[in-house]
């Protein structure tokens, strides 16, 4: 079998003029050449911003790009048809898509109720600071450009369990959770489950159902592979579970399924794998944030820790590491974005290992510019390409297989290697890096490669390394940087 490579195509800030799409389709052919297997696209759906926001202030998830809403008939990424002949492409060169899906909340409603509702503390959400009150809320959603086509559900008060009153939040006083916030996980702020606009009431049965609908129509429509599940830690844990149950019941089949649950702490990933009987995969937050500790640090981050407090050490069956997404680049709210000179660092060591499956950044590969702080455009943002990636993304598709031994014994310079495996001729690999000075280390790759010369594909060594009979040899590597010796 394959490594899988997961690749999330699209940043926060990608262009609003329309492409994303026919972009994706005409670059299938080269992700797929670069060993990626599944494509992680952005929401598809109406924003309720139009274009000017990528598609998670959800207005209508039947709009796909076809009617005429908010302004505008395309999505920030094109029309329903490009979107439709972007998946068509990846499938094509046999690759998965994964759809961003975004249930938490709706955004934009098209018409005003009368609400009753209370204001809660900021800090302490479970403590309400009004009496009950009614206030005039965009809590009802009745898509009028859609005209009813694929649903005829209206959205309304009794689908949300909280808004927000002139920036201030507050619980909606409905018949099915008594004034009070649905269970969550976490417990900052007293409870998480708000997170913006009107937050969707998942004790609704008749929005479980609808939703259940949807998901049917969602992936008989686009034919889609499997889902990357936004804010998660804002949802009861037990809804997901079920939604995932009824389509796999439906279409007789799973879908591979991503979470994000946006938690620096390992435990909490862990509570949240348990709650959902290891339905969801998630995606490793703490590794990103031991790799944006690591590049601020230097040479004084011991490199020998870079999995502690992980999924990937605590179950690597179900995470999904990255480096940066695009919760984390410049000029976001989460902004944590990884030193460019660790980049490739931390590439190698979510891509050349054994344990979890590797997101790559859509600006890793094809670089990204956008305009500065407050829409300066005299101060652009740009994310350059991280040296020598898609020469790691095939090592990682031909040689990255077999056997892994660890050489984690040097606070600034850690490598390990790959033996290779009957199965995938020629596979092999020994990773080097530092984060110090320059380095060198001893290694086993294994029998099978006695005798055989190894270099460096990533062009920072020169050397040609012959290993002895028992298959191991000294290689290096240049100051912070890395090396990734391969079969020459």
């Amino acid at each position: 079998m394959s490594n899988r490579t997961i690749f999330q195509f699209f940043h926060w800030y990608y262009s609003p003029e329309g492409n994303l799409w026919n972009h994706g389709r005409d670059e299938a052919g080269r992700l797929a050449s670069l060993g990626v297997t599944d494509v992680w696209l952005p929401p598809a759906y109406k924003s309720a911003e139009g274009v000017d926001e990528p598609g998670y202030a959800v207005y209508d998830l039947y709009d796909l790009g076809e009617f005429d809403q908010k302004g505008t008939v395309r999505t920030r990424f094109g029309t329903k048809a490009e979107y439709l002949g972007c998946i068509a492409a990846f499938h094509e060169h046999h690759m998965n898509v994964l759809a961003d899906i975004v249930l938490n909340h709706r955004m934009g409603g098209d018409e005003k109720e009368q609400v009753t509702v209370k204001n809660v503390n900021e800090e302490n959400r479970t403590e309400m600071i009004s009496d009950a009150h009614t206030i005039d809320a965009y809590t009802r959603f009745t898509f009028p450009g859609r005209k009813k086509k694929y649903s005829d559900f209206i959205w309304n008060w009794h689908c949300f369990t909280g808004t927000s009153e002139n920036g201030s939040i507050a619980v909606i006083l409905n018949e099915y959770g008594n004034g009070g916030w649905e269970d969550v996980l976490g417990k900052e702020f007293g409870n998480y489950d708000y997170l913006m606009g009107n937050d969707v009431e998942f004790r609704n049965p008749y929005v479980r159902e609808e939703l259940k609908r949807w998901g049917v129509w969602y992936v008989q429509t686009t034919g889609i592979d499997g889902f990357r599940l936004d804010a998660v830690k804002h949802i009861n844990p037990g809804f997901f579970p079920e939604w995932l149950q009824y389509l796999k019941a439906h279409f007789q089949k799973d879908f591979f399924c991503i979470g994000e649950y946006w938690k620096s702490d390992v435990q909490m990933l862990l509570n949240y794998i348990d709650a959902t009987g290891g339905m969801i995969r998630l995606f490793d937050v703490p590794l990103h944030f031991n790799f944006y500790d690591a590049s601020t640090k230097g040479e004084n981050y011991d490199l020998r820790t870079i999995f502690d407090n992980t999924l990937i050490k605590e179950r690597p069956d179900l995470a999904i590491s990255f480096v940066d997404n695009h919760d984390t680049q410049p000029l976001q709210s989460l902004q944590s974005t990884v030193d460019f000179w660790f980049k490739p660092l931390a590439y190698a060591l979510i891509l050349l290992r054994e344990q979890g499956i590797p997101c790559v950044f859509y600006p890793a590969v094809y670089e990204a510019r956008y305009a500065g702080p407050g829409g300066n455009e005299e101060a652009y943002i740009e994310l350059n390409k991280v040296a020598a990636l898609e020469k790691m993304m095939v090592v990682r598709k031909d040689l990255a297989y077999g056997m892994q031994r660890d050489f984690f014994d040097h606070p600034n310079t850690i490598g390990w290697t790959r033996e290779g495996t009957d199965e995938k001729p020629g596979g092999g690999c020994a990773v080097l890096l530092s984060n110090g000075g320059e380095g060198s280390k001893n290694m086993l790759v294994g029998e099978r490669h006695a005798g055989k010369t190894f270099v460096d594909c990533c062009g920072g060594r020169p050397e040609k390394i012959t290993l002895n009979e028992k298959g191991e040899g000294t290689f290096f590597v240049n100051a912070g940087s890395a090396a990734v010796w391969v079969p020459g």
